[in-house]
């Protein structure tokens, strides 16, 4: 195993922690601030009480941070990204099958907030200089955006650190807007919604959950950046302070604006409920901020460590290479208000496969491996980890199966069959035998 080049991206053990707990917030807060939970919200629109999409996203957001602090410990002690985490589990080629299941989603939101962020880019264009071309106005953002994540995480500190306070007071006034623009039809088809606290209910918070849960899997790419001996409660805390406001006000916003004017496209709505120009200029201006910061660090980043391990490009071809996919997922599809119920039930389909990655993930470093990994082995393209843990396959394709039998609750359901199953075959599966620690002591000598 090399040692770290804290210069450049690379997914050998990070010693250089530049991320402290004030950096860190900002980095969750500023990520969490995404247009694609303004869709969320926008689809439980008649399905959910305005008071229930509340709990659900409180419930959900707890749940979230929960997950988060754990899966997040591996990478935090070790200092490993989310592909080396996998060979744990997966063994080295088979954590490239995670890998690219974790990738496919990131690349979808990817393309889907760009043609966002470029639609306002392209309204502030039209209004100042009467320019009116959303194409190009996409492919220059794209351009933008790959350009700012070749920085690397020194890049994304300092871009969430500025940016976090601006979107925060953005997103208040922007839900004081659609409150004073749309109070009366809030009132008649929004509060007034019937709803259901069955399964409509838990449906609406494995959609919320949905958005969240790639980065659940992939938290150590984020973990290995912030500093060594925090507590639980205080990295548990900053996780949900970070990301309650964020999943609040903009699913409340989808939610009200789609209920309100029947458009669930974000900059549509906003450029014709804010009358002032200025305001209606600086409120385009937090979309667009908000995308960047969202997609150069919960979009970018992980297909790109998918790719380095996968495919062993460097870290600036991987980042091209994700720009180009994620331009070719039809985002001017998926924006559309047709789109939003499957743009819903895309979210609770892709959990049924996140869900038992995540399960196989937890109980293979807290169960199996009582939080100890050898690094050396991880490393060693021909040690015991080399090739597939069968294990961990049948694990996620029986937790998938259990979860599509109720999609709506796709992301509970799988949890306990393949976290139960992984368990099971890891104990009693002689093929599994070989990726088990073999020394305690030898591993924690290998801690970096």
């Amino acid at each position: 195993m090399s040692g770290t080049n804290n210069e450049q991206e690379s997914l050998q053990p990070q010693e250089n922690r530049i991320m402290d707990s004030f950096s860190y917030l900002c980095m969750w807060l500023g990520g969490g601030i995404a247009i694609s939970t303004f869709a969320v919200g926008s689809s439980l629109m008649g399905v959910l009480s305005l008071f229930q999409v509340v709990v659900a996203l409180l419930v959900g957001t707890t749940i979230i941070a929960v997950v988060l602090l754990f899966n997040g410990k591996a990478g935090n002690k070790y200092g490993i990204p989310y592909p080396i985490h996998l060979r744990s589990s997966f063994g080295i080629q088979g954590a490239k099958i995670p890998g690219i299941i974790r990738a496919v989603p990131a690349l979808v939101w990817f393309g889907f907030q760009s043609w966002v962020g470029a639609g306002a880019i392209n309204v502030i264009l039209k209004q100042l200089v009467g320019f009116d071309n959303i194409i190009v106005c996409f492919i220059l953002f794209q351009l933008l955006q790959v350009i700012l994540a070749l920085y690397g995480f020194k890049g994304i500190k300092w871009l969430e650190n500025i940016g976090a306070v601006f979107l925060l007071l953005s997103l208040a006034f922007m839900f004081y807007s659609v409150f004073n623009k749309y109070g009366a039809e809030i009132s008649s088809n929004v509060i007034n919604v019937e709803g259901s606290w069955g399964l409509a209910f838990w449906g609406g918070v494995t959609v919320f959950l949905g958005g969240m849960s790639t980065l659940m899997l992939n938290i150590g790419d984020y973990s290995r950046q912030y500093k060594k001996g925090s507590g639980s409660l205080v990295t548990g805390s900053i996780y949900w302070i970070a990301l309650a406001p964020a999943m609040f006000f903009m699913g409340l916003i989808g939610l009200i604006v789609t209920g309100a004017t029947g458009n669930s496209d974000p900059v549509s709505v906003f450029s014709n409920s804010i009358e002032n120009p200025f305001l209606m200029v600086v409120t385009l201006i937090f979309i667009i901020f908000s995308q960047v910061t969202t997609n150069v660090l919960n979009n970018i980043v992980p297909p790109v460590y998918v790719f380095m391990d996968a495919f062993k490009l460097s870290y600036k071809k991987s980042v091209i290479l994700t720009g180009i996919l994620a331009s070719f997922t039809f985002p001017w599809k998926l924006v559309s208000a047709e789109s939003a119920a499957g743009l819903s039930l895309f979210v609770q389909i892709y959990s049924a496969f996140l869900g038992p990655i995540l399960a196989v993930m937890l109980v293979d470093y807290f169960f199996i491996r009582k939080q100890t990994l050898n690094l050396e082995e991880l490393y060693d393209e021909n040690g015991p980890y080399k090739g597939i843990n069968y294990a961990a396959i049948i694990a996620i394709v029986v937790g998938a199966i259990a979860a599509l039998i109720e999609v709506q609750l796709s992301w509970y359901i799988s949890l306990l069959p393949s976290g139960l199953t992984y368990y099971f075959l890891m104990k009693y599966m002689k093929s599994s035998q070989r990726f088990t620690v073999h020394s305690e002591k030898q591993a924690v000598s290998k801690v970096v």
